[in-house]
């Protein structure tokens, strides 16, 4: 076995790989960028090397950086994660060059399935059953001969990134150029590969572990249809749909295809399924890496896959055969991004004040069976969140003999999370968690889009609203024994005390009007039209408790700057005070203004040209997803404040459009 490890990755993965690593007594070594460096990843491993500036480009990317640093801290193998350069096939030939071994599959294999063309191709000619696609120059013929709906994917790559659905020949053209376009942003490679789109598709793959000596076995499925942007948000093991008969005929056809290109280490074969058919599969593509998603299936098979990878690549055999599999319990997993779902999920950044996570009671050795929670988590208070990588912060993954009781335990975990600094996605997944449909199985890769709107309709609870309120009052009101009452928020007057007045809501909403009078130990608080509640708080430490309705809840608070967070809810002061989440950042009247941070990566306009609303004015990328910022009004581009390349802020005018004069 190995003295020492590179992990050539940053974030979760890192944290979770160096785990396994310490588990096992073997040295880790962690790389960073500019931007890492005071990273939670970097701190947890045992040496930590610097290999570049904040952009991937120059430092997670660069194969020769990676290998010095290896050699430079006698690494004898590198682990590559998932992202980045895992999927490789040049960066695993460069490992073996420099005599490191590295922890995956046999280059020809990653060369293989990472062309999603040439993949089709081998595990066709092995019998797997296919999507029925095409691909070549003149894509838009191909897709005609297919017919619609087509899903449009990058040959070269995979994670969502430039797929697009197209449902007429109207859109094939934009969508040609786009998915092109963000394909070579992200993988170097814009061949696009066009499928046929399967009705009420579900995403369902299959983890295999292969070695060296010929043995290959498959480890059970996970569901994986809860997607947005065709990226994966909650995951589950085993999927509800499958039979004992399906799970077997589709792990065999999973062992199958990575038998086909002599492939060894942890790998994915991922299927799409008809809910209407789950006994009709095809395959889709195979990840030549560990999945985002792995801990489900290491929950309910009991297999570390990473100790397994790194044995495999030390020319172990395999200690398992197909019969010792058994899957145990179900397992359900949640990504946590720092994103804002109600705003088309884009990226958000910041720094995190306050990190408050579930306890991972993995660690404390529970048996099988009993319910539990796992936390893979890349962050800590401090980190800060860019627009150079990809948005997840952590995974939540909960464990129960039932599916039933895996959703209500990770329901329940992701309600005791807080982080503030950036807005996340935690209301938007235990709303969906907690979605009848979800609930019920009934899941297909269509349904957040469907009910999006129901989903982000999270207005700001009632509870939240009298903590804002009492937590201004604790902040403004003296502190001390004796108070001189004209002092106290909403002054003296005799009888009774006055009311002071908030408004508080949620950008675009109309704003509540919360009063409140009496100190916040002893105080009345009214929310809109509703009746006078009598409610108290007091601090302690970063905590506010407010007691009302004869129920006491506790909430982390934080100031940055205007903006204060309770729990997970930022609120903004303004004049008069309104208290409101951020990320309200679009066009008033018509200037445009960014909808996150990150680089303008095209204008599609020029200063003075006529232009519609909704017309496409220019696209700005952050964390590899792109945004197309359209015209607000009909009118003329009066003035164009940025230029390609620019990096812009969350809110930074982009751009003018006055209106036409009669």
């Amino acid at each position: 076995m190995f003295d020492t490890v590179l992990i050539a990755n940053r974030g979760e993965i890192a944290v979770r790989v160096a785990t396994t690593l310490r588990r096992m007594g073997i040295r880790s070594v962690a790389v960073h960028s500019d931007a890492d460096a005071g990273a939670r990843h970097v701190r947890e491993a045992d040496v930590a090397v610097r290999i570049g500036p904040a952009a991937a480009r120059e430092s997670y990317l660069s194969i020769e950086r990676i290998i010095d640093a290896a050699r430079k801290t006698g690494a004898q193998a590198v682990h590559p994660g998932y992202g980045f350069l895992a999927e490789n096939a040049a960066f695993a030939r460069a490992c073996a060059e420099a005599g490191l071994v590295f922890v995956g599959p046999p280059p020809a294999a990653i060369d293989a399935m990472g062309d999603k063309i040439r993949a089709k191709q081998t595990v066709t000619a092995a019998g797997v059953p296919v999507v029925p696609g095409a691909f070549g120059a003149d894509i838009e013929h191909a897709v005609a001969e297919i017919g619609f709906p087509v899903l449009l994917k990058p040959s070269a790559g995979g994670g969502g990134k430039g797929m697009r659905l197209v449902h007429s020949i109207d859109e094939l053209p934009a969508a040609i150029e786009s998915a092109k376009r963000e394909a070579l942003n992200s993988f170097g490679d814009d061949t696009l590969l066009a499928e046929r789109f399967v009705l009420n598709p579900r995403h369902i793959e299959i983890q295999v572990l292969a070695d060296a000596h010929g043995t290959v076995l498959h480890l059970g499925e996970r569901e994986c249809s809860l997607q947005r942007r065709h990226q994966k948000i909650i995951e589950e093991a085993p999927s509800p749909l499958l039979d004992e008969e399906t799970r077997q005929r589709m792990g065999k056809s999973a062992a199958d295809a990575a038998a086909s290109v002599g492939y060894t280490g942890a790998g994915t074969v991922e299927f799409i399924v008809s809910a209407d058919r789950p006994d009709e599969f095809f395959f889709m593509e195979m990840n030549t890496r560990l999945q985002v998603e792995h801990p489900v299936t290491e929950l309910v098979t009991g297999i570390d896959l990473v100790e397994q990878q790194l044995r495999v690549a030390a020319g172990e055999k395999l200690s398992l055969t197909q019969q010792d599999i058994r899957l145990t319990g179900h397992a359900v997993e949640a990504r946590i991004y720092a994103e804002d779902p109600a705003h088309g999920f884009l990226p958000t950044g910041g720094t995190l004040l306050t990190v408050h996570e579930p306890a991972d009671d993995l660690l404390a050795g529970a048996s099988i069976g009993t319910a539990r929670i796992r936390v893979d988590s890349g962050v800590s208070e401090g980190s800060v969140v860019g627009s150079d990588y990809d948005p997840m912060l952590a995974k939540h993954i909960a464990y129960a003999s039932t599916r039933d009781g895996a959703l209500r335990k990770l329901r329940s975990a992701l309600g005791d999370v807080t982080i503030q600094g950036v807005t996340t996605n935690i209301p938007f997944l235990r709303a969906l968690l907690a979605d009848e449909d979800v609930v019920a199985g009934r899941l297909d890769t269509g349904l957040v889009e469907r009910k999006l709107d129901a989903l982000v309709a999270n207005p700001m609870p009632e509870d939240v609203l009298v903590a804002a309120a009492l937590e201004r009052a604790l902040e403004l009101e003296p502190q001390g024994e004796t108070v001189d009452p004209w002092d106290i928020p909403g002054g003296w007057r005799i009888g009774q005390p006055a009311w002071a007045s908030w408004l508080i809501g949620a950008p675009g909403d109309e704003p509540t009007k919360v009063r409140l009078r009496g100190r916040a130990a002893d105080a009345e608080v009214v929310v809109g039209d509703g009746a006078p509640v009598k409610a108290s708080a007091w601090r302690d430490g970063t905590r506010i408790h407010v007691r009302s309705d004869g129920v006491t809840r506790s909430y982390r608070h934080a100031r940055d700057g205007e903006i204060t967070w309770i729990g997970n809810w930022p609120l903004l002061e303004t004049e008069p005070l309104q208290l409101s989440r951020r990320g309200g950042t679009g066009a008033a009247g018509g200037a445009v203004t960014s909808p996150m941070p990150g680089t303008v990566l095209l204008l599609k306009v020029a200063a003075g040209e006529r232009v519609s609303a909704g017309q496409p004015l220019l696209v700005v990328e952050a964390m590899k997803m792109e945004h197309t910022v359209v015209a607000p009004i009909d009118g003329a581009v009066a003035e164009l404040a940025v230029h390609a390349g620019q990096q812009v802020k969350l809110g930074q005018q982009l751009a003018v459009v006055a209106p036409l004069q009669e």
